[in-house]
């Protein structure tokens, strides 16, 4: 979850006035308080997929007197930024925002020309890095640090960009030479990968190398009743997308045979067990998912891209679909307790979406990921 004030967390439960901003940004800024041009906001929402390559995009509806006449006119689609944040004005009038990210812009319309309202849809800078792909290979040799592949591929898009890792990429380094043939982006997910990482850009702007939050520490309870968010919910029970076993197979420095890992659901009181008849007497059966990658070279390696790679997919295939009183602090994967009349939930958010305007509520999708006990070998 986005870093917010335990007013701001107590506002959300109670009646409270919203703050929306969308800024036109030039060159490239990072950080949460960005410089630049204010855009009227009519509509729109921001939407983050944690399963997706390009994480948040934003859909805007703005004035018509905004309509990109020029290739410099600020939602012209030819490298501009828009900021967005939403925040609370307290009592005070003092406004406490949270940054929702950056986003380039790909495509304005307008219906009823010169006279409608512009429709702006833009996604988030990963964007430029799946776009840029590589007019030729390129090397990296043998003693190569994770930190100047990382630098090298990402700054030749964005010279100003920053990288966040939660660990010491210049320790980690290639025991072999790599190359990148023309996918920057799927060679810079598969180095995260293999880390047992996830790669992102923030709400910062800022490209990140970081683990998830662990699933059963719930950051924020959705619940309804007196001082409660939840507006609606529906959920579903499904297997599909649900992998109890995770065979990752990579190459071994000057070896000819591949290391490989198996990670399963080794909780026999899981339902999804891998081994046979749980302790309910139920048999999900085997069900693996295959990943291989260069970049795992050692065995403990494949064990960690194994692991994460069922966390990322096991759990109780139970989602829910819920809808509630906006808090735009909480991001995919935030782990949340949903409180119902006949339950008691603790998920991870897979989706959500934030509207920018008043009255309309925060949607989201969840997975539990609770009951993981995972075997490797």
């Amino acid at each position: 979850m986005r870093p917010v004030s335990q007013q701001f967390l107590d506002a959300v439960r109670d009646s409270h006035k919203m703050r929306a901003e969308v800024i036109a940004v030039p060159g490239h800024q990072t950080g949460v308080n960005p410089t630049g041009t204010q855009i009227k906001i009519l509509g729109g929402n921001v939407v983050s997929d944690g399963t997706a390559d390009v994480r948040a995009s934003l859909d805007l509806t703005t004035e018509p007197a905004l309509w990109p006449n020029d290739h410099t006119d600020v939602l012209a689609p030819y490298g501009q930024e828009l900021f967005v944040r939403r925040g609370i004005e307290f009592g005070d009038r003092h406004v406490e925002w949270v940054s929702l990210g950056y986003f380039r812009v790909e495509s304005p319309a307008q219906d009823a020309a010169p006279l409608g309202e512009v429709e702006v849809t833009a996604k988030d800078r990963m964007a430029a890095i799946v776009d840029g792909r590589l007019v030729a290979p390129v090397q990296f040799a043998l003693g190569t640090t994770l930190q100047e592949a990382f630098e090298q591929l990402i700054l030749d898009v964005y010279p100003s960009a920053v990288i966040d890792a939660d660990f010491d990429m210049t320790s980690v380094v290639f025991n072999r030479n790599m190359v990148a043939e023309e996918d920057r982006y799927a060679f810079l997910r598969d180095l995260a990968d293999a880390m047992a990482k996830d790669f992102y850009v923030d709400y910062r702007g800022i490209f990140v190398v970081k683990d998830r939050p662990d699933p059963a520490e719930p950051v924020f309870e959705v619940n309804a009743g007196r001082n409660g968010v939840l507006v609606e919910m529906s959920r579903e029970l499904t297997r599909e997308g649900v992998y109890n076993g995770v065979v990752a197979t990579g190459e071994g420095a000057d070896q000819t045979v591949p290391v490989r890992a198996l990670a399963v659901d080794d909780d026999p009181a899981s339902p999804t067990y891998w081994h046979g008849v749980n302790q309910y007497g139920l048999t999900f059966g085997k069900v693996p998912r295959f990943y291989s990658s260069q970049f795992l070279t050692t065995t403990q390696q494949a064990q960690a891209a194994a692991a994460k790679m069922l966390r990322d997919n096991l759990g109780l295939p139970f989602s829910l679909d819920l809808a509630a009183v906006p808090n735009p602090a909480l991001e995919p994967f935030d782990p949340v307790r949903v409180l119902t009349r006949d339950h008691d939930y603790i998920h991870t958010l897979q989706t959500v979406t934030i509207p920018l305007t008043a009255g309309e509520p925060l949607t989201a999708t969840t997975k539990d990921q609770t009951s993981i006990e995972i075997g490797l070998s």
